[in-house]
């Protein structure tokens, strides 16, 4: 009799013997030299191998991304929900400053930036269903927390940003979740599986824009409540959802070299500044927009204001899909160049009170973050890959580097999500309205337009020769 011999992906120079294996474990030994344990864990997964990819790997791989796309997405949509709500608070009792009400949707990108690094290596540490689970199960406690503090205009201000705060979970599912997605994919396929898992993600943060001025308003009056408690069956879905279909990956572990060596490069720091202005400032100008319509132009209905976060998220593709072929690092800098037109647009539409143009101008200004996001992230790879020898060992390293730089790049970026609205907290301060903080804008456009080519794009560059 033959027996038959499964390798295991955490001890490589081993094998499982299925005949001496326990029966139950026997049952679960699938085609392609996959192993299945309770749990659902798989032991044996390697994407780069065609016989298992093109068999079983695929199947597993593309249900995966669907449910962690659907997780995402309501991440996404709960660390924007604050976003949608704060204009309404004033409406059902509450008494908040316009600079206050910048504090409140702040702060949730503040703590959901923080929080990108852990949640990065908790799918290593877990298993990537078992974080989708938790993940999925923490949006309970912001979404709850909203629905009880509505109700409450008595609240202190500082307990509303204390309970603001807790959305900021939501920003931290992206990270785990991208962390996730990356591993059950081969590298030819990649690219399209993160492009995806990131797209539905943010598309999140317009379905909730669009979703709660209509959830509200059903029926008499406003029943602000509804915007926390619309999620938590949805959020209970994601969670079932995870547990009945989602899978562990025993061999999905974290490389701390990948970090340490990203936290060295110089170019991680770099992209990362980059990446400020294109991810930063699409996060940042989705928490304001709704705010900044209710309060510059009371008679427009703030449900337009979704339609920012919807063609940023959509745009972001189309970002990567050009940067392929000419490039990520032109791709970036035609989108600064578009983004602080866009920021003179506003400009403009505040100095004449004109609605019109100052909508089509932040909508212009979402298109070309969303561009930008695509791009940056596509120079990643191809910056990283660059700056490496020719040998497969350099190469191999340039590629644990550049992983970790998508983490430490993605982290640091959505710290713009806290800055923008600040800057424009700041600016009505100082100056009494917002066209100074669009300014600056227009300065820090420029200014990581200037970095990006004489970095990658200047005349004697060896990274402008590769096109990265």
């Amino acid at each position: 009799m033959t027996t038959t011999r499964i390798p295991r992906s955490s001890e490589p120079d081993e094998a499982v013997d299925v005949l001496t294996s326990p029966p139950a474990a026997r049952a679960q030994i699938s085609d392609g030299g996959l192993a299945h344990r309770p749990g659902r864990w798989i032991d044996g997964w390697d994407p780069e191998n065609p016989e298992q990819w093109g068999s079983v790997g695929r199947p597993i791989a593309r249900r995966n991304l669907w449910l962690s796309i659907f997780a995402e997405f309501l991440g996404f949509a709960v660390w924007a929900l604050w976003s949608i709500v704060v204009p309404q608070l004033n409406g059902v009792g509450f008494d908040l400053s316009v600079n206050e009400m910048f504090w409140l949707v702040s702060t949730p990108a503040l703590v959901g930036a923080t929080l990108r690094i852990p949640y990065t290596f908790a799918v290593p540490r877990f298993g990537g269903r078992n974080w989708t689970i938790v993940s999925a199960l923490l949006l309970l406690l912001p979404t709850a927390a909203l629905a009880w503090a509505v109700n409450h205009p008595e609240l202190p201000f500082v307990a509303l940003v204390g309970i603001a705060a807790l959305a900021g979970v939501g920003g931290g599912n992206f990270a785990s979740s991208m962390a996730n997605i990356s591993f059950f994919f081969p590298a030819k396929e990649k690219g399209a599986a993160l492009g995806l898992n990131a797209a539905g993600g943010n598309l999140g943060t317009a379905a909730v824009q669009l979703a709660v001025p209509i959830v509200i308003t059903i029926g008499a009056g406003v029943s602000l409540d509804r915007a926390g408690l619309m999620f938590i069956p949805l959020a209970l879905l994601a969670a079932v959802l995870a547990w009945r279909s989602m899978d562990n990956l025993s061999n999905a572990k974290s490389d701390p070299r990948a970090y340490a060596a990203a936290l060295r490069h110089p170019h991680t720091w770099i992209l990362s500044f980059i990446y400020i202005g294109t991810f930063g400032s699409f996060i940042g100008y989705s928490a304001t927009f709704p705010t900044l319509l209710k309060n510059l132009f009371p008679a427009v209905t703030i449900s337009l204001a979704f339609m920012g976060a919807l063609v940023g998220s959509l745009a972001r593709p189309f970002g990567g899909y050009l940067s392929d072929r000419i490039g990520g690092a032109v791709v970036t800098c035609a989108s600064f160049v578009a983004m602080a037109i866009g920021a003179v647009g506003g400009i403009v539409g505040l100095q004449a009170q004109s609605f019109p143009i100052f909508f089509l101008s932040f909508l212009w200004l979402f298109v070309f973050t969303g561009i930008g996001n695509g791009s940056v992230y596509r120079m990643i790879p191809a910056v990283f890959s660059g700056t490496a020898g020719g040998d497969p060992v350099s190469l191999t390293a340039a590629g644990r580097a550049a992983a970790g730089c998508i983490g430490i790049a993605g982290a640091v970026g959505a710290f713009g999500g806290f800055l923008v609205p600040q800057g424009f907290a700041l600016s009505r301060t100082i100056t009494g309205d917002l066209q100074a903080a669009l300014g600056v804008m227009v300065a820090v456009y420029l200014l990581m337009l200037g970095v990006t080519w004489f970095v990658y794009l200047r005349r004697g560059s060896r990274l402008a020769a590769l096109k990265v």
